[in-house]
């Protein structure tokens, strides 16, 4: 079965996964990172095998300029996707969780915008109580049981690198076939 660029096979409980990586295009081009959040933000670059890549933080309201290839995966993880270094909590770049850098335009840079997700409720709570309580005292806390595990299931890299691949290969599966496209 052909392979599309920037994913290879891994074999996954259901049959075969799809895992995100960059594709070694050696077409260069330029990326600005602008961290738009209030958090330290981690970048991390999907290498040729799929593998994370740190490179080094970002300060809230700062940007570096960087070199990228086209169709490398960037992502915004405080400590893994772009994610907030103290935290581990994923974050957008130009409102989306994984960024693809593109063609620069009339020579200039393509702009990733860092921000933060909508978190529910539920997600900011548990963020809150992960940076007040110590990882050992989550179950001495008065809260429902299943609260416990929660806490304890903290951000991973990961676990939103097989996420996002896992939810990207669902989409491709359920996709319509365009009207040029043998069935």
């Amino acid at each position: 079965m052909p392979q599309e660029p920037g994913e290879e096979e891994e074999e996954a409980g259901r049959g075969v996964l799809r895992r995100l990586r960059s594709v070694n295009t050696r077409e260069p081009c330029q990326v600005v990172f602008c961290n738009r959040s209030p958090r330290t933000v981690s970048p991390i670059w999907l290498d040729f095998d799929g593998k994370p890549r740190p490179y080094p933080n970002l300060p809230p309201g700062t940007g570096r300029r960087m070199h990228s290839y086209l169709g490398g995966y960037e992502e915004p993880y405080g400590g893994g996707q772009k994610v907030d270094a103290g935290t581990d909590d994923r974050l957008l770049v130009n409102e989306t969780e994984l960024f693809v850098a593109t063609r620069n335009r009339n020579g200039q840079p393509t702009f990733a915008n860092i921000t933060l997700p909508v978190f529910t409720l539920k997600e900011r709570c548990l963020q809150v109580v992960r940076t007040l309580v110590r990882p050992v005292d989550y179950r001495k806390l008065d809260i429902v049981r299943s609260l416990y595990e929660d806490l304890e299931d903290h951000p991973d890299i990961r676990k939103d690198l097989q996420r996002l691949s896992f939810e990207r290969n669902e989409m491709r599966r359920n996709a319509v076939p365009d009207r040029g496209e043998d069935s």
